[in-house]
């Protein structure tokens, strides 16, 4: 089954192909994607204006054309933070349908730490037993434990990167008091979920997922995405920490020199640092490992899990992406994938 995923983000809207059958991992295929930066076109009210809504809308378009050139099967569209907290959400998800036939689902902080978990079950498997997993995103971070595929519990807060940037650290190279005061929010924020997270006692594997994370990993010095997937990656605080104080002194153009650090992502990194590091202070981790897999990875996984393992539901009745039906489809995807959250 060659199923796409769709994933309006923050930083990046991002369509992935990929190829999955019974017993066998989901294998990539194909990959479309744009640098756009929805909350950049956010008005005085919050909303998102005309212009973030055509480049949203002509992005869909070439997913879904993508997909079908590529003989995708099906697809599963969905968003984050981006659109879900615009004051317009509702309104421009309504438009996508209308004028794409592809329906954007909308996922909740939880409904984000859960998937992401789920994946990072599937990557290290049973015998990592415990697992505490860090998520950070553009506009949220996610924090969430376990022992089983899914979090026993799973905190969504609006530390996302790209979020505290716009928010605290507009400027290049921020003043000192200014970073101080939001190293002291990001504290507050964090102190009633870290303190939850506690009481479960220590984790057996703590990990960490999304862009930035494996940015602040690759800088720090773990090995290049070009050295595949599969070589161990790992996030050490210590590290972590003398690089917060380097960011501090460096300019949006010189953090982009720096390796794993793309231009999109160069301003956000010294708030992503800030928020890293203080989790890990806050939850007293010491050093963490870098998961290649996260939230797309795990809603592919449990679509998969729900048609390649579903009798009631044998590939050939699967909708084709190029049929008028195809945002019903997404949702109902999605919907059976997130039943368990």
């Amino acid at each position: 089954m060659r199923l796409g995923v769709l994933d309006i983000g923050s930083n990046t809207v991002h369509l992935l192909l990929v190829d999955a059958y019974p017993g066998a991992r989901p294998v990539p295929f194909a990959s479309h994607k744009r640098a756009l930066s929805l909350v950049s076109f956010l008005d005085e009210n919050g909303a998102i204006n005309d212009a973030g809504q055509t480049e949203l809308l002509d992005f869909v378009h070439e997913a879904a054309q993508f997909a079908i050139n590529h003989h995708a099967e099906d697809l599963l569209a969905f968003c984050t933070s981006a659109i879900r907290e615009s004051a317009n959400g509702e309104m421009v998800l309504a438009r996508v349908v209308n004028e794409t036939g592809v329906q954007l689902t909308e996922l909740t902080g939880e409904q984000e730490a859960g998937m992401t978990f789920h994946a990072v079950r599937r990557w290290f498997g049973w015998s990592a037993d415990t697992i505490l997993n860090l998520d950070m995103g553009g506009g949220s971070f996610e924090l969430a434990l376990g022992g089983d595929e899914f979090p026993t519990v799973a905190h969504s807060v609006p530390l996302g990167a790209g979020r505290l940037t716009r928010e605290w650290l507009p400027e290049d190279r921020p003043s000192i008091q200014r970073l101080k005061e939001m190293r002291h929010y990001v504290r507050e924020v964090l102190a009633e979920p870290a303190e939850e997270l506690r009481q479960f006692g220590k984790p057996s594997m703590v990990t960490g997922t999304s862009k930035t994370f494996r940015s602040l990993a690759r800088i720090t010095g773990a090995a290049p995405s070009a050295d595949g997937p599969y070589v161990k990656r790992v996030l050490r605080a210590d590290s972590l920490k003398l690089w917060t104080n380097r960011l501090t002194a460096m300019s949006w153009d010189e953090r982009v020199e720096l390796p794993g650090v793309s231009a999109i992502r160069a301003p956000q990194l010294l708030a992503g640092a800030v928020v890293a590091l203080e989790a890990m202070n806050a939850l007293k981790v010491k050093s963490l490992r870098i998961c290649p897999w996260a939230l797309r990875e795990g809603l592919m996984l449990r679509r998969f899990d729900h048609v390649l393992f579903d009798s009631t539901a044998p590939l050939s009745s699967s909708v084709g992406v190029g049929e008028v039906a195809l945002g019903r489809a997404s949702a109902l995807s999605l919907a059976q994938g997130s039943t368990v959250l």
